[in-house]
């Protein structure tokens, strides 16, 4: 149902998502894979948004990938009912992990060491709980997980079995294919993350351990991947939104980008070019990624209240925890179309980031609001 004001209305600052955007990203993901013959359990890490979720798994299995269990818990109490916890789990949060399980949803965790892996078992069955593990695979972004070829792969997988916790599979992330500059390269990076997932499924089953989740899968490698030859699903996420460094990346473009900070123009500083903005460091984050690509990025890029980018471009240049200051190679053309008292649209760098500060999405269709979604946070 269309609210009663316009965008122009909004106290900011304030997060948007533009419906029409997040459909054909989703949509054109699913695509994708199922062309590709893999599954989808999308990462729900950047819109933590049940609204989202629903509209990233049309179409496939309703399998879910979370980066919190308090976004496990908050996607299982809206009926979502397979979830991968795709963060090392350790003993101190199964209590967490068992209102999951009573919620209704069928929770898969992940481990990489032995510890870890006694530890959470041992604590599982004094719950008297089940929770499948996948263990997880370093495939070159070295952040955390086991390597494929290596010892400590099967010592984990011992560590499971010998107190009768089944181990489901492993998964994988190619975090090190946001370092890359190519779509080639980052083609290269998603038959690495395929091999050594394959490879390590495969040592396990040699060694009497069951494997029937095969997880990989980043934005660019699920994007780029030439096959997923052997991997049962792939995990993207934060293609649903897109950002600035997916744009730098080419795995999205400037106009697919859907979530966007609307921001007020609260003064000129004439003498030292800049308009100033309500939307600092708090409403943008820090991150400044995207910059690897573009330098003129900055901390955003803006555009007007309609979500058409300034020109000659303007960015936030600066920050600090409540301004942003825009900037652009023409002052006088920047006072124009950003005045003072006027709305604008910051494209984020990082909108995992970025979201993270707000609690739910103005939700826009053709320049009108039109409901608002709300999002979890926490751990």
């Amino acid at each position: 149902m269309k609210r009663a004001f316009a965008l122009a209305d909004l106290t900011t600052p304030c997060l948007l998502l533009d419906r029409s955007k997040v459909q054909r990203n989703c949509g054109r993901m699913s695509m994708r894979l199922k062309g590709l013959g893999v599954g989808l359990r999308p990462h729900m890490k950047t819109a933590k948004c049940a609204e989202v979720a629903a509209l990233a798994t049309d179409g496939h299995s309703g399998a879910i990938t979370v980066s919190t269990l308090v976004e496990a818990l908050w996607f299982a109490q809206r009926n979502f009912d397979d979830i991968l916890y795709a963060v090392g789990m350790s003993a101190d949060k199964l209590p967490l992990a068992v209102q999951v399980l009573e919620a209704g949803a069928e929770l898969l965790i992940t481990v990489d060491n032995p510890w870890s892996a006694s530890a959470v078992a041992k604590a599982a069955a004094a719950a008297g709980v089940e929770l499948p593990v996948l263990i997880e695979i370093d495939c070159g972004q070295h952040r955390a997980g086991v390597a494929a070829d290596g010892d400590t792969l099967l010592q984990v997988a011992d560590a499971l079995h010998r107190t009768g916790t089944r181990v489901a599979g492993v998964m994988t992330h190619a975090g090190h294919s946001y370092c890359c500059n190519s779509p080639a390269e980052i083609e290269t990076v998603a038959e690495q993350e395929r091999a050594a997932a394959c490879l390590a499924a495969e040592r396990l089953g040699q060694s009497g351990h069951s494997c029937s989740t095969i997880s990989a899968g980043s934005t660019p490698t699920a994007t780029y991947g030439r096959h997923y030859r052997g991997l049962t699903e792939l995990r993207p996420g934060v293609y649903q939104f897109g950002d600035l460094y997916q744009a730098g990346l080419k795995s999205c473009s400037l106009d697919d980008i859907a979530a966007t900070v609307l921001a007020t123009v609260t003064g000129h500083h004439r003498r030292a070019g800049h308009a100033i903005v309500d939307a600092g460091a708090l409403a943008l984050s820090k991150d400044i990624g995207a910059q690897r690509f573009e330098q003129d990025f900055g901390y955003g890029l803006v555009c007007d209240i309609d979500g058409t980018p300034l020109h000659p471009r303007v960015s936030v240049a600066h920050v600090e925890q409540e301004h942003g200051l825009l900037r652009g190679t023409n002052a006088t053309e920047l006072f124009r179309q950003a005045p003072i008292g006027s709305k604008v649209r910051i494209l984020p760098n990082h909108v995992c980031m970025t979201a993270a500060a707000y609690p739910g999405y103005h939700l826009v269709a053709e320049s009108q609001l039109v409901d608002f979604w709300p999002r979890c946070g926490g751990w």
